[in-house]
């Protein structure tokens, strides 16, 4: 059952997703060609510790899977739709880069995560990356008081189909806030009315993933890393979104 925030958690909350959104968008500008997916993970773990705060994901062991996840950021890149690990791989110009950071503040979790191109891109890319933003936009919107994880869902499937998106329905958003992963399941696909009624004081992750294909995915033997199934490029944008008494607000901004 999701758990309703207090005022003293929404006060922390809303002070770690503003730490988080700044970070996160020093590490996006980072994104460069010649620049490897670990020299931004130091970027990132550097920036949390500036801040006194801890990065969520390092040594974040997920149900069903044997091993902690060995660093603070993922960083996912073309074909990676989410929770690429970082290593000594050079970004190139004419990639596409997913960065998705946690952070725990005063014992209270956010999560935020966005796409960026690397060098001029293509209106294939355009069309991915803006229709993916669209999409988490159009389920923010839909994220209010009695109405339903389903909504959020279909609201943000109808955006994604209308650009000519795969949409990725193996992952979902989440609760979040207490710990890093909450109920409820906040699916990227759906049907108005089901799932879970949403109240003031829901704390959740919305977080579209879409794909210039099928959107099917499969897992790699590193357990993290999800790919796209048909090797077409991925996108991945997310925001710790508050429920409150008249709609929704964004946290991670």
């Amino acid at each position: 059952m999701a758990r309703i925030k207090n005022e003293k958690e929404i006060k922390i909350l809303k002070a770690g997703g503003k730490r988080l959104a700044e970070i996160l968008a020093k590490v996006a500008k980072a994104v460069k060609a010649g620049v490897t997916t670990e020299e931004l993970n130091q970027l990132a773990i550097k920036l949390i510790d500036k801040k006194g705060d801890t990065p969520s994901f390092l040594n974040y062991t997920p149900e069903g899977i044997r091993t902690p996840y060995p660093a603070a950021l993922c960083v996912s890149i073309n074909e990676e739709v989410v929770h690429g690990i970082p290593s000594n791989r050079v970004i190139k110009d004419g990639d596409v880069v997913s960065v998705d950071l946690g952070l725990k503040h005063k014992g209270m979790f956010t999560d935020h995560a966005l796409t960026v191109a690397v060098g001029k891109p293509s209106k294939e890319v355009k069309n991915l990356i803006v229709g993916t933003q669209k999409a988490i936009a159009a389920g923010i919107k839909a994220a209010k008081p009695k109405a339903t994880t389903g909504d959020v869902g279909a609201a943000i499937e109808k955006v994604l189909k209308a650009h000519g998106l795969g949409v990725v329905k193996v992952l979902s958003g989440h609760g979040v806030g207490h710990e890093v992963h909450e109920e409820p399941y906040v699916p990227n696909y759906g049907n108005p009315g089901t799932g879970q009624s949403l109240a003031p004081g829901m704390v959740i992750a919305i977080e579209p993933m879409a794909t210039l294909g099928s959107g099917r995915v499969r897992v790699l033997a590193d357990e993290y890393t999800y790919i796209a199934s048909d090797q077409k490029l991925a996108a991945h944008f997310e925001h710790t979104v508050l429920i409150t008494e008249k709609g929704s607000e964004i946290l991670t901004q």
